[in-house]
């Protein structure tokens, strides 16, 4: 018997990184699950698939969380095909740099309407049901980088603090609808969105920088690991908590 039988789940950015290992890890544990990408559906059914091989229920949608119309059509979608939404993982997000100075608009414009705008954009299509039937878990995923700054990229340091003060107020706003609303707040995690930074030789000394500041030894997370951490936050096991920003950091943060 699974952690989530009988729950319908719902995930933004679940076709690659945190959001896949999410979507995979939840149709293990039985919930039927909306695997949504932001515009390549052949992604998310990529994911819905090996979720149904595996035995799971799955389904594939694709819309651009910044996009109210389409996000609530794939909200649609995801109902008649399962049921009332119960669990909402706010995954998709971006990391590009953003010095000040000369950064477009439009890179400023992506990082927070994407990061900030569509974690609450999907809420607000999926929370007032949750509301109305009295239950429901919403987990985002924000960054270590909401709690600790990073030069170059401010502009995504600040949206991840955005999304804290939203999980946190949203939590006293829901509670007593019987809502549970949480965030994880991954460090260096391997995923498709850091590959360039793991992988080009331009970013080593960045990258033995911090390793050197890691004090578990590993510089960088699994996704899987993080997914594991969402599903403590999508179930009964976090029955008692509320408003919570679960450091995900291998001790990053903690200082040198």
């Amino acid at each position: 018997m699974g952690k989530l039988d009988g729950k319908v789940a719902f995930i933004t950015g679940g076709s690659q990184g945190i959001g896949e290992e999410t979507a995979l890890l939840f149709g293990r544990e039985g919930a039927k699950v909306a695997v949504l990408a932001s515009g390549d559906l052949a992604k998310a059914e990529a994911v819905a698939a090996r979720i149904r091989a595996a035995g799971g229920i799955a389904s594939a949608h694709k819309a651009d969380v910044r996009d109210t119309d389409a996000l609530g059509k794939a909200v649609a979608e995801a109902k008649a095909a399962h049921g009332p939404i119960d669990i909402l993982v706010n995954s998709a997000g971006v990391f590009p740099p953003t010095p000040n100075g000369s950064t477009p608009d439009e890179v400023y414009d992506q990082v927070m309407d994407i990061n900030v705008k569509g974690t609450w954009n999907a809420i607000a299509a999926i929370s007032p049901e949750m509301r109305a039937r009295k239950t429901g878990w919403i987990v985002n995923v924000s960054s270590v980088l909401g709690a600790m700054a990073l030069g170059n990229y401010a502009v995504y340091c600040a949206s991840k603090a955005a999304v804290n003060m939203l999980t946190r107020s949203l939590s006293i706003e829901f509670g007593r609808d019987g809502l549970h609303v949480n965030a994880i707040a991954p460090g260096n995690t391997a995923t498709p969105m850091n590959h360039n930074l793991r992988t080009e030789e331009q970013y080593k000394g960045f990258i033995d920088a911090m390793a050197a500041r890691t004090p578990s030894g590993r510089t960088y997370s699994k996704p899987e690991e993080m997914a594991k951490a969402i599903l403590y936050l999508s179930c009964e096991d976090s029955k008692p908590v509320h408003g919570a920003v679960l450091t995900l950091d291998e001790g990053f943060s903690l200082g040198f």
